[in-house]
């Protein structure tokens, strides 16, 4: 049995509202086992036997059929948030920024924001890996960031979604305490 992060892109922005405790209902009729969710924003830990590939497609799935929009997620292993948290370079708790990862389940999409986000320039931008971006915004300015406004373009929607440091510490303890 595996742990998994499984983060929804767009839920409860936008038109698009899901309850947290409609969302495990909804998954308990798939693979998954000690399913949690986090904040209201589409965070979910949980257990299963198939491969990171076959959760995201059962989970999008779950969400096209219990809640009728196309759904996105993005898939990770529970070790790969904790390292990712700590190749981190940002400070999860600061006064003056705000320390976000962009994490994708299209590598080339987020090369391609990447790339476009370094040619803004004046924006920290580090590649964590194939599968996240970390950047930072200034307190108070996250939405009207030049790279925030970027990754909110139509051509990342399906394939990335961005979560605030301190989220994915959270996430991270959640999904550690499931093992796996």
């Amino acid at each position: 049995m595996n742990s998994y992060a499984v983060f929804l892109r767009g839920i409860n922005v936008g038109g698009i509202n899901i309850k947290m405790a409609d969302l495990k209902q909804a998954l308990k009729a798939r693979p998954f086992s000690a399913v949690t969710t986090l904040l209201a924003s589409g965070n979910v830990v949980l257990a299963s036997d198939l491969p990171a590939g076959g959760v995201k497609s059962e989970f999008e799935s779950c969400l096209r059929d219990a809640f009728g929009y196309d759904a996105w997620v993005v898939v990770l292993t529970a070790a790969r948030v904790a390292e990712l948290v700590e190749a981190c370079p940002y400070p999860a708790d600061d006064a003056a920024t705000h320390s976000y990862v962009t994490l994708s389940s299209d590598d080339a999409a987020l090369a391609d924001l990447y790339d476009a986000g370094t040619a803004l320039g004046g924006v920290a931008l580090t590649r964590l890996g194939p599968e996240a971006v970390a950047w930072l915004a200034p307190t108070g300015g996250t939405l009207d960031s030049p790279f925030s406004k970027l990754t909110a373009k139509a051509k990342y929607k399906a394939s990335t979604t961005t979560r605030n440091l301190r989220t994915l510490i959270k996430v991270r303890d959640a999904a550690g305490r499931l093992g796996g």
